[in-house]
């Protein structure tokens, strides 16, 4: 269910740097003479407040990604004298990594990538069975392959999906599945489909030079679950290396529906990706912390 658009943009602060377009993931940002407007379409707004994240007067507000969220009762602010990091520091980590999508023209060292790896896995998994996978791309060769197959992969899906018979007959197997995607994704997707094809613009993983493929091998008790730890692990310790991460679900979807993906990419056939991580150096520094959504905990006391 999408908020209502509440993004606005002060223009008496607004100094027209441009800044805010472009790390809008939903291209709903442009510059008019000098000045930054939100141009919609309205529905295509993430609430993601990266606009006002990135701005460095402060004439972004989005109203339902509030600081108030962040703030804690029982912690001290103030930084921890001890050895270990405070929970304070912690949060503002947590709360300063963003979803990077657009990167610097610098590749990544496998020795780093390797790194997030060994961070990773100190996650938890479900009765310590640690059977994840981790597949790397190194470098935007690498990235150009991976992309051309799932394109190829969503290509043909949208050739098929324009079909009402077929989305009918569909019902039988899989529920709503492809008229769901039909109605939230086909038109989106073919937009990105066809400027891939005309100008070559990475919509999938926007330019970043690597890549982290977190999956799991059979026998793990919580599989899905172990690889999401992992990959929090590895966005927050990227965060600290001065890398900017993204995780792409629609790569995600492309590996598990098409099996010939992992087979030119050799992952096992058992195995399945749970997460895609997108790793590189962003273009742009955030100047604040994210706000979050306000939350009102259900408490039970039995």
């Amino acid at each position: 269910m999408s908020l209502p658009l509440e993004t606005t943009i002060d223009p008496t602060l607004c100094d027209g740097c441009a800044l805010c377009a472009s790390v809008c993931p939903a291209e709903i940002i442009s510059v008019q003479g000098d000045t930054a407007r939100v141009t919609g379409p309205a529905d295509r707004c993430l609430h993601c407040a990266h606009c006002a994240a990135v701005c460095p007067p402060g004439a972004v507000t989005v109203p339902s990604a509030t600081q108030a969220a962040l703030g804690l009762a029982t912690v001290s602010q103030s930084p921890s004298t001890a050895p270990l990091p405070s929970t304070a520091s912690l949060v503002r980590l947590m709360a300063g990594r963003r979803s990077c999508r657009a990167y610097r023209d610098k590749p990544v060292s496998r020795a780093l990538l390797e790194d997030l790896v060994r961070i990773g896995i100190t996650a938890p998994s479900g009765t310590n069975s640690q059977r994840w996978t981790f597949t790397l791309l190194p470098g935007r060769r690498a990235m150009e392959r991976f992309g051309a197959l799932t394109a190829r992969f969503f290509s043909q899906l949208n050739f098929v999906v324009r079909f009402a018979p077929v989305r009918l007959a569909a019902r039988l197997v899989s529920g709503d599945t492809l008229e769901l995607y039909y109605r939230e994704y086909y038109e989106r997707v073919q937009e990105a489909l066809d400027e891939w094809r005309r100008t070559g613009r990475d919509l999938l993983f926007h330019g970043a030079p690597a890549a982290i493929f977190i999956g799991s091998r059979p026998g793990g008790t919580t599989p899905k679950e172990d690889a999401l730890l992992a990959a929090q692990n590895i966005l927050l310790a990227a965060e600290t290396m001065g890398l900017g991460t993204c995780l792409v679900g629609y790569a995600v979807e492309a590996l598990a529906a098409d099996p010939r993906i992992k087979r030119e990419m050799g992952i096992p056939k058992e195995e399945r990706v749970h997460a895609v991580i997108a790793v590189g150096y962003p273009k742009v520094p955030w100047k604040r912390p994210a706000g979050r959504r306000l939350v009102t905990p259900r408490l039970w006391e039995g």
